[in-house]
């Protein structure tokens, strides 16, 4: 069952010397499961915690062929976790690469390949294959930002242009998976987006005043507040973070509409 699962990750964690105090540690994992659950649905679940408990920052992963009920979103079985522990005041670039993974495993091929992964070897060079495919996707897309920031005084103003806000409590998991859920949508439907994520590395891809003129509706996908000032007279669509990572293309709509 779902504590069993988280258990078995926290002493995973403990005897790989990752953590000062297991007890607490898994305290504040329970915590954010109260919150919600970190069952993201599509078969993965991703307990974290960002807490003193911690030493280093680690990813311990489990997987189980039946699947456990872990009170998903989709309410369907989990087979894939992945237990993140951030220590608090933890460096940057260890965030950044929990965000990182937690954007890889919205892709459904690769959720696929770690299913089917024999070795803990094995799981870890799909996740480094999908890692350097997605920081060659985060280089292209800065610059296409950057072309985009410079050409927007020419663009066609009547295309539809959607933009999006997305924030979560420990500004880790959900943060990054409502951002990717909603990317991948709008391109499926042609259209053009910008999502600003509130994370644990603070501010990333900042709407800009420009952004926000010409935007037809904004989605503020959050579960913290959110400055929401700066959009007054547009179209917002503000929902929890989960709803992010759901419901894409209803939000897309109703930003659109």
């Amino acid at each position: 069952d779902k504590s069993g699962v988280i258990t078995e990750l926290v002493n995973q964690l403990d005897k790989a010397g990752k953590l000062s105090d297991p007890v607490s540690f898994k305290e504040a994992i329970h915590n954010r499961e109260s919150q919600s659950t970190t069952g993201i649905g599509e078969g993965i679940a991703i307990p974290h915690a960002k807490v003193a408990a911690v030493k280093t920052p680690a990813i311990a992963f489990g997987k189980s062929k039946e699947g456990v009920d872990y009170q998903s979103l989709d309410m369907q079985p989990a087979h894939l976790f992945f237990m993140i522990a951030a220590p608090e005041g933890g460096a940057q670039t260890h965030l950044d690469a929990l965000a990182k993974l937690s954007g890889i495993l919205m892709d459904e091929k690769i959720r696929e390949k770690l299913i089917h992964a024999e070795s803990p070897e094995e799981v870890l060079n799909i996740i480094d294959e999908a890692d350097d495919e997605a920081t060659k996707e985060e280089e292209a897309e800065a610059n296409e930002n950057a072309t985009v920031s410079t050409d927007n005084s020419n663009q066609d103003n009547n295309e539809p242009y959607v933009l999006a806000v997305t924030a979560c409590p420990t500004g880790i998991a959900h943060t990054y998976m409502a951002r990717d859920a909603l990317k991948k949508q709008a391109e499926k439907m042609n259209i053009k987006i910008k999502v600003e994520t509130n994370g644990s590395s603070g501010i990333k891809n900042h709407l800009t005043e420009q952004d926000i003129e010409r935007a037809t509706g904004i989605i503020v996908a959050a579960d913290v507040h959110v400055e929401t000032d700066r959009f007054d007279g547009k179209n917002v669509v503000e929902v929890p973070v989960a709803d992010g990572i759901k419901r894409p293309e209803e939000l897309i709509n109703t930003a659109l509409d």
